[in-house]
């Protein structure tokens, strides 16, 4: 009856982790993997989903005279538990996160067990897409996290030159 009881309190302890998954694949499935950044109407970086396990996390995208930025907030997330790819077709790849909680081993030592784990999975993981404008330059993509912010910029390509062509009128 004890270990009945003992596996009974341990999946239930383990349920807000389990539904949190479960609402994570949910919305990748319903959202269509199709979100995006407006700018007075006008689609200018196209979102190609929030999915990957643990779900999207909110990006704010600025667009400036020289560069986007992609900002996201990451915390509890280490440089080296972050990638931030560039992947063909002009598809920006941001990843982070393991979605496992790390015990410390002194906390499980010898006669210790944990009664309830509320805190879910610390850090959260994340994978988010985003398809990038034509006048997004590829080869000047920068990432920096500082302060559980992760910032993504690309730079912008100069706006091609505008030529002018003479035609000659005939006179007929």
């Amino acid at each position: 009856m004890t270990e009945l009881f003992d596996t009974a309190v341990t999946s239930l302890l383990h349920l807000p982790e389990v539904l949190d998954r479960l609402a994570a694949a949910d919305g990748d499935r319903c959202s269509g993997g199709h979100h995006a950044a407006h700018q007075h109407g006008h689609a200018r970086v196209h979102g190609l989903g929030g999915g990957g396990y643990g779900g999207g996390a909110p990006v704010d995208i600025v667009e400036t005279p020289g560069d986007y930025a992609f900002v996201v907030d990451v915390p509890g997330l280490s440089k080296s538990d972050i990638q931030v790819t560039l992947e063909e077709d002009r598809v920006l790849v941001m990843k982070g996160g393991s979605g496992k909680r790390k015990r410390e081993e002194e906390e499980e030592g010898e006669g210790c067990r944990y009664i309830r784990l509320e805190r879910g999975a610390a850090p959260r993981s994340f994978a988010r897409k985003f398809r990038l404008p034509e006048d997004a330059d590829t080869g000047g993509v920068a990432a920096r996290c500082e302060n559980g912010v992760l910032t993504v910029t690309v730079k912008k390509l100069p706006p091609p030159e505008k030529k002018t062509k003479s035609v000659q009128v005939a006179i007929a």
